[in-house]
């Protein structure tokens, strides 16, 4: 009962980082403008994220310009829009296999089979964190390259935006929950591979003999 309560809980946080990632891929607040200068009006604020630019006055209103060719990118937002959309594809297919093989489920019989596809799904989970920790890692170093190059023309440092924030705990709960349930799985094999046989007690017939049938 315990094992199949850890294995919900992985279940639980994979899900959780799995819906983070695709909201991070989403937003477009990878890069926000960064001020610096003593003096300045902030009349609007520049986002950049992997799919679209966003300005925002300073009265509120906001107008976003999806990119209009692909191969014009940057390489960290080609790689960045790659590994993000196989990461959302991949905890899917992390989603259906640890849920065939959850002890809660039917779907297949209990046994070792059952305990490998559900190690097979915490396993995608955690190549999950590692891939969408990479365009992160990416984006924040250029960021902070960036802002302290001074060759940079201050109007074009950047800061991290929060959509790298949510991906990097996304990233923790991927890699967490992944764990646990991996974890669980294996020691719930190690429990299995010793299977306790229990015999039934033998009962003497109305002639005074046993029945053969309990020496089967």
């Amino acid at each position: 009962m315990a094992s199949a309560a850890v294995e919900i809980l992985g279940l639980g946080l994979g899900i959780l980082g799995w819906v983070g990632v695709i909201l991070a891929c989403g937003l477009p607040m990878w890069q926000v403008s960064a001020f610096i200068d003593v003096n300045i009006v902030v009349a609007q604020t520049i986002w950049e994220g992997l799919w679209m630019n966003c300005v925002v006055q300073s009265t509120g209103q906001m107008q976003c310009k999806v990119y209009d060719s692909i191969l014009a990118l940057r390489p960290e937002v080609q790689a960045g829009r790659a590994l993000t959309v196989i990461v959302a594809l991949l905890g899917l297919v992390a989603l259906m296999v640890t849920v065939v093989g959850a002890q809660c489920t039917n779907c297949i019989r209990p046994g070792k089979m059952k305990s490998r596809i559900v190690i097979a799904g915490g396993t995608i989970y955690i190549l999950c964190g590692v891939l969408v920790l990479i365009p992160l890692c990416w984006f924040a170093n250029i960021v902070i390259s960036d802002f302290y190059d001074p060759s940079v023309p201050p109007s074009q440092k950047r800061e991290m935006g929060a959509a790298l924030y949510i991906g990097w705990a996304a990233t923790a709960l991927l890699l967490f929950g992944g764990c646990l349930i991996c974890c669980c799985s294996c020691s719930q094999r190690d429990e299995s591979s010793f299977p306790v046989k229990y015999s039934a007690p033998r009962r003497p017939t109305s002639n005074g003999e046993y029945d053969k049938k309990n020496y089967v």
